[in-house]
């Protein structure tokens, strides 16, 4: 069952790496995962399993959201990743990321072993899922793949294997090599967010490459913050903060939603259903974008305390 967390920023960190897998919990983002994946070589993809359910269970993770994102289901990795990793990490372990999901059917495979696992192990709790939108099959079956279970809780924009898999033409940034009209991704981003809001889940920004541009992170993220993303892959510390903030209702657009619902909710009550506010309409929808400004304001002050 989809689970509301906040989630700006989620940290890639290489499973095989005992030192940065150390360090993450202390990064500051709202989610990290331990990939065995894209960060891990082929030689130590099944000896990193070991580094990574040593990191989830012997490390203090506060209310970092503990993630490990493994192999896809056309490697010889993939069971292997899955059973292992929760065998060891059993509840110290929250989300599983499914890269290069193509249908409904890769993630009913997901599902279906983590409820055995879960059963046969006597786990107290469900461990969710995110799913890596990067193959032209899975965005274009992305509204499915998004309702594919209830364990789901984000889909995830996938920009570098999405390039690769449509024959972009695109730079190490995923950035079109040459003159482009408009936003290269903008139909891509649209779709996964548009599913992921249809299944009632979160949707998640691609990575930025490019970690020593700051600002050029910033205003990737912006965009997708200004679509409705939920938040952004970091591949290095220094992009979480951004993230963080980026991601985060400011606190002039909290102010204005308590304010436009205080005064909305008044005429209501005298039975007027939409009103004029500093030379603005006020009606219904906007009420509905102010509920989304403080759920998002909400969470993250709920990790405040936490933390």
């Amino acid at each position: 069952m989809y689970e509301p967390r906040a989630r700006r920023s989620e940290l890639a960190t290489p499973a095989s790496s005992e030192r940065m897998c150390a360090k993450a919990p202390s990064s500051g983002a709202d989610l990290v995962f331990l990939d065995l994946e894209d960060a891990c070589a082929p030689v130590v993809k099944e000896s990193a399993r070991a580094i990574a359910v040593n990191a989830l269970v012997n490390q203090d993770w506060g209310r970092v959201v503990r993630a490990v994102r493994v192999n896809g289901l056309e490697t010889p990795w993939c069971y292997g990743d899955v059973v292992e990793v929760v065998t060891g990490a059993r509840d110290a372990l929250d989300v599983i990321i499914v890269p290069k999901a193509r249908s409904a059917r890769d993630v009913w495979w997901f599902d279906v072993l983590l409820t055995q696992l879960e059963t046969k192990l006597g786990l107290t709790k469900r461990i969710g899922l995110e799913v890596l939108i990067e193959e032209a099959e899975g965005l274009s079956n992305a509204a499915e793949i998004a309702r594919a279970s209830d364990r789901l809780e984000a889909i995830i924009f996938g920009a570098g294997d999405l390039s690769a898999s449509l024959h972009a033409r695109v730079d190490g940034n995923f950035d079109p090599v040459g003159e482009y009209p408009g936003d290269f991704w903008h139909h891509a981003r649209v779709q996964i967010l548009t599913a992921a809001r249809a299944a009632g889940i979160d949707a998640i920004d691609a990575p930025y490459p490019a970690y020593g541009d700051p600002e050029g992170y910033r205003r990737s993220a912006g965009h997708a913050s200004l679509l409705g993303y939920d938040g952004k892959w970091a591949i290095h510390p220094d992009q979480i903060p951004i993230a963080n903030a980026v991601f985060a209702p400011t606190e002039a657009e909290i102010r204005d939603a308590e304010e436009s619902i205080a005064v909305y909710r008044a005429s209501e009550a005298e039975g007027i259903g939409a009103i004029g506010r500093d030379g603005r309409l006020v009606d219904a929808a906007h009420m509905r974008l102010a509920a989304n400004v403080l759920h998002k304001a909400a969470l993250v002050a709920s990790e405040r305390s936490a933390s």
